[in-house]
């Protein structure tokens, strides 16, 4: 009876394929995938010819703007008049319950070289915990003591989140005296001459509103999704802020350890909370102002990356659902612009926007984890090789390019992002379509110095979901099953021998659906 049942399923779904009431639909998709696929191999490689061609010109005349070196400072324990090239700086700390890694940003910010005089640290702390506030507060304190400029700030709310506490911070008198503001997020260590390297480039250069530096990870080998996640990040940097500030098309503000100019925030109407990348939005309107930014990837500070899989996929989802949202917010400020070239405009809306923010993390779920499974239990639907082969591949090789000593990683990374997608995808629906998890803001946990005690771990720890239920993550365990069900399917019934890579990723899907990538955290 049980064999019949099971036997009766494939012959149901081969009588609904017979009926036609399924390939019309699958074949539309399919094609419309293919076309998402296109434009988005199109603009892979247009960044990565327009990046490497940034990295040629660097080597014969730097970043093709002014740079001169600034004088030595005077020294902290023997204050003298400034230079008069010395201007005021702030250099903002958000933290919100950041016990971990408070110390590090507040210490490297501290040990900053320019005039004591000239320069402002302000450490804008929205912890809820009481412990934490004390301790933040100590420490600002104990700098303090040693004769540095540092002010503790906190508000009785959390309104605006980050970017409420930015814009509070800029309301303060001292803070308006500032000519510039150098940003750093509570897990960010800059080197002692961050400032000396990043500000003549705005001092001479009245135009350019931001200078962004690049990030590197301290914790980037501590497992296997942290490596995955360094050679994404690495491909950010290298390939698309290089050439969007190569173009002088745009690029994103990262929304730490970066340099703005304070006339260009307040032009551009300061922050904003509307959206969960304040950054972005603020980066946006500044580009939509003719101002121009500047991606110096020489100059790189230290950070720290996610390494729990539930931190990563709260970190994925402020991102991409903030992005999405601020184009559905912007698209049509930014047509109506007047103020920007059409090249620009351009840029934003279609390769920015709508390809990089919108169709990139829907194509990648709905081609590769739906469009093409399903395809293999419908006999009448053949997806063409370039479609199945060539894109992927050439996508592939162009990631593989900017990240030669991480090529061994590269099925992980394909099958990782593809599992990512997922939360992705419906992450970009949801800020397209402003549901109500539109404006969610979970802050990414960080370990601090347990990076180097407690993470030494493999390339894949597990962990335990069966001490901690939430580790359990049903979307992808549904996922799973309905990959098994389609490889099975071609394996057994099929023709289209898709069922390698489909197993594959049902693999993937399973392990992360149980929690077993990223490293140990206690169970809450």
């Amino acid at each position: 009876m049980a064999s019949s049942s099971s036997s009766s399923l494939p012959a149901a779904w081969a009588a609904a394929v017979r009926a036609g009431a399924v390939a019309p639909a699958l074949r539309a998709a399919v094609w419309a995938c293919l076309a998402m696929s296109a434009m988005l191999v199109a603009e892979a490689a247009w960044m990565g010819l327009a990046s490497l061609a940034a990295a040629a010109a660097r080597r014969l005349r730097g970043y093709g703007y002014r740079w001169e070196p600034m004088a030595a400072p005077p020294d902290v324990e023997a204050p003298a008049p400034a230079p008069a090239e010395f201007p005021m700086v702030l250099v903002q700390i958000p933290m919100y319950n950041e016990k971990e890694v408070y110390k590090l940003s507040i210490g490297a910010a501290c040990a900053l070289t320019w005039p004591p005089d000239r320069i402002i640290i302000q450490v804008l702390d929205d912890s809820t915990d009481p412990f934490v506030k004390e301790l933040v507060e100590l420490e600002c304190k104990e700098w303090a003591s040693k004769k540095i400029n540092i002010k503790y700030e906190v508000r009785n709310n959390r309104k605006g989140y980050k970017a409420g506490a930015l814009r509070k911070g800029m309301e303060h008198t001292y803070a308006q005296l500032c000519d510039f503001v150098a940003i750093f997020d509570a897990d960010f260590e800059p080197e002692s001459d961050f400032l000396l390297k990043t500000m003549p480039y705005l001092l001479h250069n009245p135009k350019i509103a931001l200078v962004q530096t690049r990030w590197e990870f301290v914790n980037y080998n501590v497992c296997l999704m942290t490596r995955i996640q360094k050679m994404s990040l690495d491909y950010h940097f290298k390939v698309e802020q290089e050439s969007g500030s190569f173009m002088h098309a745009f690029f994103g503000f990262n929304g730490t350890a970066g340099v703005w100019r304070v006339s260009a925030i307040n032009q551009s109407g300061g922050w904003k909370d509307r959206t969960t990348v304040e950054d972005m939005d603020l980066a946006v309107r500044a580009s939509l102002k003719g101002w121009e930014f500047l991606y110096v990837g020489d100059i790189r500070v230290k950070s720290e990356l996610p390494s729990t899989f539930q931190a990563y996929r709260h970190q994925q989802h402020r991102w991409t659902c903030g992005a999405a949202n601020l184009f559905r917010k912007m698209a049509w400020e930014i047509i109506t612009n007047k103020e920007v070239s059409m090249w620009k405009k351009h840029h934003l809306l279609y390769s920015f926007f709508f390809v990089r923010r919108a169709i990139a993390p829907i194509l990648t779920f709905l081609f590769y984890c739906i469009v093409i499974p399903l395809s293999a239990m419908v006999p009448e639907v053949t997806i063409p090789v370039w479609g199945l082969v060539y894109i992927p591949t050439a996508i592939t090789i162009m990631n593989a390019i900017r990240n030669p000593g991480s090529v061994h990683l590269m099925p992980f990374w394909i099958l990782f992002e593809n599992v990512m997608a997922m939360h992705r995808m419906r992450a970009a629906l949801s800020g397209l379509l402003e549901t109500a998890r539109a404006n969610d803001w979970v802050v990414t946990e960080k370990v601090g110095d347990q990076v180097k005690d407690e993470l030494d771990v493999p390339l894949l720890e597990p962990l335990k979901p069966t001490e901690c239920a939430e580790r359990i993550y049903i979307p992808e365990l549904l996922l799973a099953l309905y990959l098994l069900i389609c490889a099975s399917y071609d394996f057994v019934l099929g023709n289209h021998k898709y069922y390698i890579y489909i197993y594959l990723q049902a693999v993937a899907f399973t392990v992360m659906g149980f929690g077993f990538v990223g490293t140990r955290t206690p169970c809450s």
